[in-house]
């Protein structure tokens, strides 16, 4: 009939619907990370740092994901998850953005609803965003999950570009009960596209599955012994390690970059901000060609996501420590162009190693005990979570430790950026360490037994 039903994975059309779900994320996200940010410190003359703290409670918030992720487990389903998540996050955004129109006539009761209201997000975040992501993992066939890690990453990328260009444009003339009309679209709009992309895609639980299931073949065990399990293999174990290091790495760049550009080259905002689109669109162009690369040499070491992302953490640590010398050459005259050069190369790198990442992550996502999928997947994601809510935090505090220390900018900025290099190294160690006990072993053990890799997919395929 379909060639859906010819494969039990989901072609490229199924995939693209699941991006829409990430595209939705995003276009919430945007709204309360990045909108209400600027019109709290700017329309409304609030400190710079009440909108960092909202930001940061929402990632650390996230740290259950695991739970998330291990009630979907039980459940045996994610679209109810990844349905329940959007709409708790739409409630979320429309209660901060509400936060923030109180915040003038009642500061107290607007900072205390914010501060709700973010908790909401980072939950409604981390149930949609776990379980999308263990359902992509469990969707798609092997030599597709680059590809759809570059389509879903993409996607939440486009649906912040165009919910800033729309909002934008429906908040003119700006006014606070304008801001809550537009938020309200925006939050009713993912929703209806989030539950009109899953419809349909999750394939029922097998009847093997479900007898099993009855029969109690697996008893059921409660979270805190699910969770001991998945980390008690060691593959879960190091790729949460990889996952927190890189990412905190990376996360710090995002407040030092166009600080550093302005301060150390004299660059003006116009065209920092450039440069930063700059690095965003080696980004891009890093994801789309590893994806492509991988999907055209599945078999062969070209193809390998754990090798790009390897030479993806080693490429971003070379290009923060060429960041740092220039910065301590600097000339304004001269080297912007070379500086523009590496952070378009900063950004390619970031690129290779972060959609390579989520990869791994999603081919890894099925190895180990059976219905541990969405715990394993939320492992990983909490430690992504935490590391971006530190990132930026510990950057920008160590800029300032060291500019007092040394009374350069571009020493103390240098400095941060080797740092950062040597989280990469870090990062790389651990994905070595994974590469090689792939290498090493011939079969994979689940449960005491050995399975062969096709077993092995097979097998993550049915549990799904």
């Amino acid at each position: 009939m379909t060639a859906r039903s010819a494969s039990p994975f989901l072609g490229w059309l199924g995939i693209f619907r699941l991006g829409l779900v990430q595209a939705s994320i995003g276009a919430l996200v945007v709204v309360t990370t990045s909108m209400l940010n600027r019109i709290q410190v700017v329309e409304l003359a609030l400190p710079a740092v009440l909108p960092g703290i909202l930001v940061a409670i929402h990632y650390f918030v996230q740290v259950l994901r695991p739970r998330f992720g291990y009630g979907s487990d039980v459940g045996g389903r994610r679209t109810p998850w990844i349905i329940g998540g959007m709409a708790v996050l739409a409630a979320g955004a429309l209660g901060a953005t509400w936060a923030t129109t109180l915040m003038p006539t009642d500061f107290t009761l607007g900072v205390t609803l914010a501060v709700v209201s973010f908790v909401v997000v980072g939950l409604g975040v981390g149930a949609c965003g776990t379980s999308l992501l263990v359902l992509l993992s469990t969707s798609i066939a092997p030599a597709r999950l680059a590809a759809a890690a570059t389509v879903t990453w993409v996607m939440m990328i486009a649906g912040f570009i165009i919910t800033t260009v729309v909002a934008g444009k429906l908040l003119e003339p700006f006014s606070l009960s304008r801001l809550v009309e537009v938020t309200a679209v925006v939050a009713a709009g993912a929703f209806l596209v989030t539950c009109l992309a899953v419809v349909g895609v999750e394939r029922p639980r097998g009847a093997a599955g479900g007898a099993a299931a009855v029969a109690g073949a697996e008893p059921p065990v409660d979270f805190r012994a699910a969770l001991r399990e998945v980390w008690a293999e060691p593959h879960s174990r190091r790729l949460a390690g990889f996952v927190f290091v890189s990412m905190l790495a990376y996360s710090a760049q995002d407040l030092v970059l166009e600080p550093f550009a302005g301060t150390v080259f004299g660059l003006t905002p116009a065209q920092s901000t450039r440069l930063s689109g700059m690095q965003s669109g080696g980004v891009l162009v890093g994801m789309l060609l590893v994806a492509v690369i991988c999907t055209a040499g599945a078999r062969s070491r070209l193809g390998s996501l754990r090798g790009w992302t390897i030479a993806g953490c080693l490429g971003s640590a070379v290009m923060l420590v060429l960041l740092a010398l220039a910065g301590m050459a600097a000339d304004a005259a001269t080297a912007t162009p070379t500086l523009r050069a590496l952070v378009f190369m900063l950004g390619l790198a970031n690129g290779a190693f972060a959609v390579a990442a989520i990869g791994s992550m999603m081919g890894l996502v099925g190895r180990g005990r059976g219905s541990r999928e969405g715990t394993r997947m939320g492992l990983w994601g909490a430690a992504q979570a935490v590391a971006f809510g530190l990132g930026g935090i510990v950057a920008t505090g160590a800029v300032d430790l060291a500019r007092l220390a040394t009374g350069s900018p571009a020493i103390a900025y240098g400095a941060v950026f080797v740092a950062e290099a040597l989280l990469f190294v870090w990062a790389t160690v651990y994905a070595v360490r994974l590469s090689r006990e792939d290498t090493a072993s011939t079969a994979i053990v689940v449960d005491g037994d050995a399975l062969d890799p096709a077993a092995h997919e097979a097998a993550a395929t049915g549990r799904s």
